[in-house]
């Protein structure tokens, strides 16, 4: 009885042993799906861009030999293995901002951003800060 409410039709099948392919969208074992490495230059710059994220982190004009070359960011330096990644940063900062507490809120979020996004362990994060850079002034009417 097709089409009517209540009812429900069953089938059976005997005789033969089937295996049936993983359903659409299951998930295979990490160890059959192959292997992930991550370059350097892709860690280094998660380290950058999350430093960059930070308010009191800003950028500054790049000059070589006087002229002026647009600005940067933080500059990172990636070292060790993946489970034991020694950063280096060099960056500015706004002046003036507290330095140790915007220095441990950028080590944080390195950290917490390349654990995240890359499942990589952070063992340290060195800051240097090379510039403070004051607040730009709005002008002045007189």
């Amino acid at each position: 009885m097709s089409g009517t409410a209540g009812t429900t039709e069953t089938s059976t099948t005997t005789g033969t042993s089937t295996t049936t392919p993983p359903e659409r969208g299951s998930v295979a074992e990490p160890a059959e799906r192959g292997g992930l490495r991550i370059d350097r230059s892709v860690l280094r710059r998660i380290a950058e861009h999350a430093a960059d994220a930070e308010p009191d982190c800003v950028r500054v004009r790049r000059r070589v030999a006087g002229l002026g070359m647009g600005d940067h960011g933080a500059t990172a330096r990636v070292a060790g293995p993946d489970k034991q990644l020694r950063i280096r940063l060099d960056l500015a900062l706004r002046y003036p901002a507290p330095i140790s507490v915007a220095v441990g809120s950028i080590r944080e979020r390195v950290r917490t951003d390349l654990e995240r996004l890359a499942d990589c362990r952070v063992s340290s994060v060195d800051v240097t800060v090379t510039t403070l850079v004051p607040h730009p002034r709005a002008p002045r009417v007189e």
